[in-house]
Parts: C-alpha cells; structure tokens; sequence
C-alpha cells in the first residue's frame, strides 16, 4: 500500500511538533495578534524563561511564559531545585496567587489525530491534599485530571503521565490547562507536555 499525501504531511508535522528536524513549517495565518500561531509545539517543559535557582516567579494573565501565555488568574514558574521536575530544570504550578490558566497555539493539520502527553504532580506546601484541573483544546475540555499529594514532597512529587487524543479541526489549535483548585496557592503541577501525531490516524489512512 503506498503511503497518502495525508501521512506524508502528518509525518512532517511530527518532526515539526517534536522540535526535530530542519522541514519549514506548514503554512497557516493567524487573525489575532495577541496569540501569535507557533509552526510548532514547544518548551513543554516550561524551561524558558529560566527562574533563578531554588525560587519561582509569578506570571498574571496576559503575560507570555515562552510560547505559553497565561489567560487567566496567575501561575508559578517553579525554578531548578525548587522541587523535583519531571524532566529538566522547570515546572508549572497552575495555581500562583490564584487559580490560572495556560495556552499555546500551534500549527495543526485538519483531519489528523493528535496524542498530548503530560506529567503530573501537585504543590505539596499546603492543602487541598487533593488538586484538580483540566486540558482544553480550543476552549474544550477534553481531560479531567486530579492528584492526591498525600505521602509526596518537594524531592518527591510522585509524577504520573496523563494521555489524550484530539482530531484538528483546524490549521491551528490552542492546549490549555487550567486549574480547577479554588482559594488555595498550591495548585496541580504540570510538567513534560507533549504533542504528537498519532500513528494510528495514519494507519487508517490511504
């Protein structure tokens, strides 16, 4: 069987999505201004802008945290040593001063699946014991998430991987996170995202 077009252009966009490779973007447009379109998926370990060792920094809505921007209340950028990461030096707190949010946009092919995984742990300073939050795309929810940080500490997390797909329905798509934990500033940690092209969508496929 000969490989399609439609999985010529997702095996691409794989490369695009995991930072590999030297392929040009796929071409897209974006009408709003405020949220730049990425030509693809990236810093899903909130590794940029570094934070000053053993500290966090604050970031309110509208602010940028590398190809993130926060949409609403504010979040953490937790700092190497701070607490244990999943993988690299920074994390995510969805919860900073107040429950947040976090989006990024990025190029997508229309039709085509795609997995996004991510590791996740909690703020273990202070309750609730039990975090919750969610994943969005496009405004969505597509995954419920929650962990309990009973028995946990800052040099062990207890990270777990989380894992959904999602069909694009357009040439760009936005992921968020947002926390779902109220009046507390220890919030769900969110570390390790990732975005893929699912093999199985092009399995089916031509």
């Amino acid at each position: 069987m000969s490989v399609s077009r439609t999985c010529l252009t997702a095996a691409l966009a794989v490369g695009l999505l995991a930072g590999g490779g030297t392929a040009a973007a796929v071409p897209s447009h974006s009408t709003q201004a405020d949220r730049p379109l990425l030509s693809r998926f990236d810093d899903g370990g909130f590794e940029n802008p570094t934070v000053r060792a053993h500290s966090f920094k604050t970031f309110r809505s509208g602010q940028a945290i590398g190809p993130w921007r926060v949409t609403r209340g504010s979040v953490d950028l937790i700092g190497d040593g701070y607490w244990q990461a999943a993988e690299g030096d920074q994390s995510l707190d969805l919860n900073g001063a107040t429950t947040g949010t976090v989006a990024q946009t990025f190029t997508t092919i229309p039709g085509t699946t795609y997995s996004v995984t991510y590791s996740l742990a909690s703020n273990t300073g202070g309750g609730p014991r039990v975090k919750t939050g969610k994943a969005l795309i496009d405004g969505q929810d597509f995954q419920d998430f929650s962990f309990d940080s009973r028995g946990r500490s800052r040099t062990n997390m207890g990270y777990v991987t989380r894992q959904f797909t999602f069909v694009a329905t357009r040439s760009s798509t936005t992921l968020a996170f947002a926390s779902t934990t109220p009046n507390s500033a220890h919030g769900p940690v969110i570390d390790n995202v990732q975005v893929r092209t699912s093999c199985c969508s092009c399995s089916k496929r031509g």
